[in-house]
């Protein structure tokens, strides 16, 4: 096991999962013009390089236009097929095509909505614009999945996953029935 006893009257450590937990997870990126093939997605393989970082495997991100259904089956399969951590990038903002936080919220049984503020803050320190992020961070309605909604941008992902990667393996394990 990845956990360290609790000292006698203390809370456990905080402690990342390993990849020999195996934890899988699905990034899901949301945008329009990558999956029209007219640019790059970058902010998807990061987020799946960042997740290994913290002991999730992920293949190669899913890629889904800027629509309420397209970003919700993704979600379902994904968790359907087993994905304890997904990440969706993009989409947070406030365009009117920014709907990943609207096609996600109906699909959580309990919002993070402390850590979303994290990330946010995390954000603030490098550009103003990080206060115009909806992105959401939640558990799973049907199966107990962690889902964070991270802006489009690298910068934004990397805040995202500097947040929640160290909170993952406690997050599984509230979400498994374990102490807390």
């Amino acid at each position: 096991t990845h956990h360290n006893p609790a000292p006698a009257g203390g809370p456990a450590p905080l402690s990342d999962p390993s990849p020999s937990d195996g934890v899988t997870g699905t990034v899901i990126t949301v945008s329009d013009r990558v999956s029209a093939g007219t640019r790059e997605d970058r902010s998807g393989p990061l987020a799946v390089t960042l997740l290994a970082d913290h002991g999730v495997v992920c293949a190669p991100p899913v890629v889904v236009p800027d629509e309420v259904e397209a970003i919700r089956t993704a979600i379902r399969v994904a968790v359907a097929a087993g994905s304890a951590v997904v990440v969706t990038t993009g989409g947070t903002g406030i365009s009117p095509r920014d709907v990943t936080p609207d096609a996600v919220a109906p699909l959580l049984r309990a919002e993070l909505t402390g850590v979303a503020e994290q990330i946010r803050r995390r954000g603030l320190e490098s550009t103003p614009l990080a206060g115009l992020s909806r992105g959401l961070v939640g558990v799973t309605e049907d199966a107990p999945a962690l889902v964070v909604c991270a802006p489009g941008s690298s910068g934004g992902v990397r805040d995202s996953l500097e947040v929640v990667g160290p909170l993952i393996g406690h997050i599984l394990d509230q979400l498994a029935g374990g102490d807390h």
